[in-house]
C-alpha cells in the first residue's frame, strides 16, 4: 500500500518552498492594487481598428499619467466598431474631455469615448476593509463549523485548525504568486479577486472535509489500529476521487484563462492556482498536519532540541 503519510515532511517542505518566496514580496512589495482599491477611471472606448491596444495606450498614458490596462471587448464588431476597456488613475472631467478629443483627433469619425466610471478613494478604502472582513469572518465560520462538524470525532478542534492552516496554506500560495506577478509583469488585483480568494477557501474546504470525513469513519472502524495508518487509508480511499474533480475543474479554467480577455484573466489564473494548491492541500497537508498533532511529534522535536529524551519530564526553572 502507498504510504502517503510517511512522507508528510517532504510535502511540508514542498509547501515552503513555495510559501516562502511569496511571503518575502508580499512583505517587501505588496500586492499591486487595481483601481477597485486605490481609486481609478474606467473607460470604454470606440473606435474603427482592431488590435489597437498599442496605439491607444500612447494616445491616453501622456493625459492620464500612466494606463493600469488596455482591453478590447470581445463580440463587438470589428474593424468597424471595435470597443476597449480602459483604466487608469482617476480622472477629473477636463482629463476626461481631453482624452476624448485626442481620441476623436487620432480616429476621426469615432465614437470614442463612450462610457466612463470613477471609483473614489474614499470608496475604494471601504471595499478593502469589507473584502479582508469577508475573508476573516468566513475563516472563523469554518473553524467553528468544522469543530462542530467533527464533534463525535477525537479531538475535534484538531479537524477545524487542520482544515484552516490548509485553507491558509492555499491563500498565502495565491496572494504570494500575485504579489510576485505584480512586482515583475504589474498584474494587479480587484475586486473579482477578492471573489476568486473567497471561492478558494470555499474549495479548499470542501475538498479537505471529505477526507476528513473519511478519517472519522475509518477511526470508527478501524479501532486499534495507528492514527496514521488510518489517515493513510483515508487518504487513498479519496485520492482518485478528489483528483478527479479538480482536474475536470482545472481543465474548464484552463480553457477560460487561454481565450477570454483581458479583464477576467487574473480572476481565472487566481482560481486556477487556488484549486490546484487546494487539492494539494487537502491530502498532503491537512491530513498530515491531524498525524503530526496526534503523535506530539513537533513536541517530540522540542524536547530533542533541548537534549532530553520524548518520555523525559519537563523539569521545573
Amino acid at each position: 500500500m502507498l504510504n502517503i503519510v510517511g512522507k508528510r515532511y517532504w510535502y511540508f517542505l514542498l509547501s515552503l518552498i513555495i510559501i516562502v518566496p511569496g511571503t518575502i514580496s508580499l512583505l517587501v512589495n505588496g500586492l499591486k492594487l487595481g483601481t477597485d482599491f486605490t481609486g481609478g477611471t474606467e473607460m470604454t472606448i470606440q473606435i474603427p481598428q482592431a488590435s489597437a491596444t498599442s496605439p491607444l495606450t500612447g494616445v491616453v498614458a501622456p493625459i492620464a499619467g500612466g494606463v493600469s490596462f488596455v482591453q478590447p471587448v470581445l463580440g463587438t464588431k470589428c474593424p468597424t466598431t471595435c470597443q476597449y476597456i480602459v483604466r487608469t488613475k482617476s480622472l477629473d472631467p477636463n482629463k476626461l474631455h481631453a482624452v476624448k478629443d485626442a481620441v476623436a483627433r487620432r480616429w476621426p469619425g469615432s465614437k470614442g469615448l463612450i462610457t466612463e466610471s470613477t471609483v473614489s478613494g474614499t470608496i475604494s478604502k471601504s471595499l478593502t476593509q469589507q473584502a479582508f472582513i469577508a475573508v476573516i469572518a468566513a475563516s472563523i465560520v469554518i473553524l467553528l463549523y468544522i469543530s462542530f462538524a467533527f464533534r463525535n470525532a477525537p479531538h475535534p478542534v484538531r479537524f477545524g485548525v487542520a482544515a484552516l492552516t490548509a485553507m491558509l496554506h492555499d491563500v498565502l500560495v495565491v496572494l504570494g504568486i500575485f504579489s510576485i506577478l505584480g512586482a515583475l509583469l504589474n498584474v494587479e488585483v480587484d475586486a473579482p479577486f477578492v471573489t476568486a480568494m473567497l471561492t478558494i477557501i470555499g474549495f479548499s474546504v470542501h475538498d479537505t472535509i471529505v477526507i476528513f470525513d473519511r478519517i472519522r469513519e475509518n477511526s470508527a472502524r478501524r479501532t486499534g489500529e495507528p492514527f496514521d495508518v488510518i489517515v493513510n487509508h483515508s487518504i487513498l480511499q479519496s485520492f482518485v476521487r478528489s483528483i478527479n474533480t479538480s482536474f475536470t475543474v482545472v481543465l474548464t479554467l484552463l480553457a477560460v484563462f487561454l481565450f477570454t480577455g483581458e479583464s477576467i484573466r487574473f480572476f481565472v489564473l487566481a482560481m486556477l492556482i487556488g484549486i490546484i494548491s487546494g487539492t494539494y492541500s487537502s491530502i498532503f497537508n491537512a491530513s498530515q498536519i491531524l498525524v503530526v498533532w496526534h503523535n506530539h511529534e513537533i513536541r517530540h522535536f522540542v524536547e530533542r532540541l533541548l537534549g532530553r529524551s520524548p518520555a523525559e519530564p519537563a523539569r521545573a526553572a
